[in-house]
């Protein structure tokens, strides 16, 4: 249908999510169905020219993105939907009953969309994989980027497009890349078909893209202030787009002829068949948009949405440097002042005006309207009492100690480098690298110095051509409060009497059973057992003291043999005997002989319904074993069997298991990093960005992932990874905890999000 364009206004508004609509699918005459970072999928039917909530679908175990319809068929009577998560999972739901029917396993990092072939599902993942489903199977998989893949579309030709993190898009006929297109300086995160025309990409560099097949750009549409997450077309020629700059923009022939201002990032939009616009916010809300009067939201509707977005214009606005809603209203100017010219900066509407004080007339007198201060939402360095733009640490080398550097970017970069300079009495001779950097790290490549300028200490220009020495090695480094994380965390204390009367209790009650009485120790072994756990109490003799294969093989074939209710105790004498450097040695020489006997034992205590004192000990006693070196690589290797195995462990109400789980994600990233391993460093960075969205996880245990995800991304590759994950939310969020050292790392994670 045709469509005269006409501005649009509100419908109406669908509230149900507790937390951001991640993604919106148009799901023919059976409705919306919506993605959320509250965990669910949900459905809404029409009902007369209005939606309401019809299905919620519970299954994904973190926040949902990419959905895709799935027309009725004689499968799905009446349809079904594909979702996939952050917890790697594509989902297929029948929506008759509203029943999950296939759980899709293979991806090792979140899944970020997903389309529909034919009867094939296709989806892509940060893993940089695409991997095609056929009746819940997994047909074929392959690398189709060398960076995180944000979306795939099929074409009514029959091919797929994907777009990516490395800034382009690929045409894919079968697994066979026929064509890239290049031309984003960016992330390339969504995608949509233009009808007759082309592809459509949205990206980070804030542009929309219409490409031809061929790869020619036929329109590029310049106007969003921020990432565009999402684009959608419509067969009138009408585009919407979805950015973090809160807004959706409407664009015709490659002009943009509305914006609609939301209360929040606007993750999605899409076209209904009808010409409305559905849109997904941060703020939890869906909503339509139309042109036609007849579907228009009611007076008090409109009211209320035009005050949401005042309110939070205001909540964001900001007036020499503080909040607006923190600064007192026009009550505050009946108190009298105190001296002549004392100001005051009251809210007046949604601006801040300035009054001072005067004395002889007793009165408040108005000044003006503030103007919006910087956004003060890092907290600034400070270096000897005073606050800077940037504190960097200066590494000169030849063994010298590292310096501070102190810099504004109002500053001239020459003058701040000739002062410094002075101050540690080094040569000015290194001026021109000390400014280079400064200008690199302060994010000014381009600044261009006045030929004008001239050097206060010597008189000459800024630089000294000719000038032979120089610095052996400068490095400027952002200034974190808790980042990286150097060296594991063990859990080294034991109440070893404790273990050893709850042995005893165990073992007579395996000689009382006659069915059992077979397993139980005997006074040797037993004996053996009080001597492994004297060695492990003298730690001051961990150095000479030793443990026999004798007693690792003991402590083996208790595991293996005794009730699964009794073994927890005998797992806690292993966790401490991994701590002992003999121990872990001879341990390591069984798990070598004994090909997964550790992996075994693993499955045999996170198997539901698991025993929670199992899987307390279990997972400290693989925690413990990133202490001795002599595991590195057995850990490495089962990385991904072990952070599934224990995943629950996040989610439980157990505090003890929270904490063990995020202290297990943060030794794998230390050690991960050490091994460069970016394969490893991108699955625990994806499990951490899970485990920290965990409504109820105790401070201790979130902190601990915070400093794991801020140590993974001091490598550019995986901070890229995790900037597509949308950790600037997460930065944010930690940053404004009430929690001191969350606050900490939290401003750490953010000044990293911002580093090029």
């Amino acid at each position: 249908m045709e469509i005269d364009f006409n501005e649009y206004k509100l419908s109406s508004e669908l509230r149900g999510h507790e937390d951001d609509v991640r993604g919106i699918c148009v799901c023919g005459n059976a409705g919306i169905a919506t993605s959320s970072r509250d965990r669910t999928v949900r459905l809404w039917s029409l009902e007369g020219h209005k939606y309401a909530a019809s299905r919620i679908l519970l299954g994904h175990t973190s926040f949902v993105g990419p959905l895709a319809w799935i027309s009725p068929n004689e499968e799905f009577p009446e349809g079904g939907v594909v979702s996939g998560g952050m917890d790697t999972l594509v989902l297929v739901w029948d929506l008759r009953t509203g029943e999950k029917v296939q759980t899709l396993k293979g991806h090792q990092l979140q899944v970020t969309s997903v389309a529909l072939d034919g009867g094939d599902i296709v989806s892509a993942s940060v893993d940089c994989t695409l991997r095609r489903w056929r009746n819940g199977q997994p047909t074929e998989s392959w690398e189709a980027h060398k960076a995180a893949i944000q979306a795939v579309i099929k074409l009514p030709s029959g091919e797929l497009v994907t777009g990516s993190s490395d800034t382009t898009l690929k045409l894919w006929r079968g697994s066979k890349s026929t064509h890239t297109f290049a031309g984003h300086t960016d992330t390339v995160r969504g995608l949509a078909v233009m009808s007759d025309l082309g592809i459509l990409s949205a990206s980070h560099d804030s542009s929309i893209r219409l490409w031809s097949l061929s790869g020619e750009v036929l329109m590029e549409m310049v106007g969003h202030t921020s990432i565009v997450y999402s684009v959608d077309s419509h067969v009138s020629g009408l585009i919407v787009s979805g950015s973090e700059d809160c807004s959706a923009k409407i664009w015709k022939d490659g002009v943009c002829v509305q914006t609609i201002e939301h209360p929040g990032c606007v993750w999605d939009a899409k076209f209904l068949d009808n010409g409305d616009i559905v849109t997904g916010c941060s703020d939890g809300v869906i909503r339509i948009w139309t042109v036609h009067q007849d579907r228009l939201a009611d007076s008090l509707e409109l009211e209320s949405y035009a005050s949401q977005l005042s309110q939070y214009k205001r909540s964001r606005k900001r007036v020499g440097g503080l909040k607006l809603d923190d600064l007192p209203g026009l009550e505050a100017l009946q108190v009298p002042g105190t001296s002549d010219g004392q100001t005051k900066v009251v809210r007046e509407g949604d601006n801040g005006v300035a009054y001072a004080w005067n004395l002889r007339e007793q009165k408040w007198d108005k000044i003006g309207e503030v103007v919006d201060g910087p956004d003060d939402n890092l907290r600034r360095p400070v270096f000897d009492g005073i606050e800077y733009d940037y504190v960097f640490d200066v590494d000169i080398g030849d063994g010298e100690p590292i310096r501070k550097l102190p810099y504004n970017r109002s500053d001239n970069p020459y003058d701040t480098a000739d002062k410094w300079l002075l101050k540690e009495n080094l040569p000015l001779s290194y001026r021109q690298q000390i400014v280079e950097f400064i200008l690199q790290n302060s994010g000014q490549k381009d600044f261009t110095l006045d030929s004008s300028f001239r050097d206060p200490y010597t008189g000459s220009s800024a630089y000294i051509p000719g000038a032979t020495s120089s610095m052996s090695a400068v490095s400027a480094k952002p200034t974190f409060k808790h980042i990286p994380k150097k060296g594991v965390l063990v859990f080294d204390v034991a109440q070893f009497d404790g273990i050893l009367k709850k042995i005893t209790e165990f073992n007579n009650a395996l000689l009382s059973d006659s069915e059992n009485k077979n397993s139980s120790l005997t006074e040797l072994e037993f004996s053996r057992l009080g001597a492994i756990i004297k060695v492990l109490k003298d730690t001051s003799h961990y150095h000479s003291s030793k443990l026999a294969d004798v007693d690792i093989a003991l402590l083996l074939k208790l595991l293996n043999s005794w009730p699964l209710a009794m073994i927890f105790p005998v797992i806690d004498i292993l966790r401490m005997t991994v701590l002992h450097p003999d121990g872990a040695t001879v341990l390591l020489k069984h798990v070598e002989a004994e090909n997964g006997v550790l992996s075994e034992i693993i499955k045999k205590v996170t198997t539901n319904p698991a025993i929670p004192a199992n899987l307390l000990t279990s997972i400290r006693a693989v925690t413990n074993l990133f202490k001795n070196s002599c595991f590195y690589n057995w850990l490495q290797k089962h990385r991904s069997e072990i952070l599934d195995a224990f995943s629950s462990c996040y989610s439980s109400p157990n505090k003890n298991l929270q904490l063990s789980y995020s202290t297990l994600i943060l030794n794998y990233a230390v050690l991960l990093i050490e091994k460069k391993d970016q394969e490893g460093q991108s699955q625990v960075l994806s499990a951490a960005l899970v485990i920290v969205e965990e409504e109820n996880l105790e401070v201790d245990s979130k902190f601990r992932v915070l400093v794991a995800i801020g140590s993974l991304m001091l490598d550019g590759l995986v901070r890229k990874i995790a900037l597509d994950l949308d950790v600037e939310d997460i930065a944010k969020a930690a940053k404004a905890s009430k929690d001191a050292k969350i606050a900490e790392v939290g401003a750490d994670i953010e000044l990293l999000t911002k580093q090029s």
